[in-house]
């Protein structure tokens, strides 16, 4: 129905590595209510897809590690009362979630020092600090 995901740098995801579940939505809902399976499910086994290169495979897995459960991804959509919309609402988290996975790493970070203003500021703040906290103190005994 939707055809095959295309993504960050030209990965293509075929249609028949996704695979749909639907089921009823939860809250209020009218009639159909308890009739309408509108909440969407959209899985894809990250782990063994052959639609990605090792490497990208590697980074994807390594970056969304903690949304994976033994390898599968896993995106839900129930916001939308009609299940044409909520499939297209999981799409689009899928496809931003993946392109931003796949995105190459930022450049290294290069170690600066704290300028000499910054560390004044520093300690000056510790030193407004030190005597708040040194007023709320009980005075010594005479």
């Amino acid at each position: 129905m939707f055809g095959p995901v295309t993504l960050r740098a030209g990965v293509v995801v075929p249609d028949d590595e996704l695979a749909w579940r639907f089921s009823r939505s939860g809250g209020p809902g009218g009639q159909s209510v308890n009739t309408a399976d509108s909440r969407v499910e959209l899985r894809w086994d990250l782990a063994r897809t052959d639609a990605l290169p090792p490497e990208l495979r590697d980074r994807a897995l390594d970056r969304l590690a903690s949304r994976l459960v033994d390898g599968v991804l896993t995106v839900t959509a129930s916001e939308h009362r009609s299940q044409l919309r909520n499939r297209e609402a999981a799409l689009a988290r899928f496809t931003a979630l993946l392109d931003s996975a796949l995105a190459p790493p930022g450049p290294p970070r290069r170690a600066t020092r704290p300028s000499r203003a910054s560390r004044a500021r520093r300690t000056d703040a510790e030193r407004r600090r030190r005597q708040v906290k040194a007023q709320r103190r009980r005075p010594p005994a005479p």
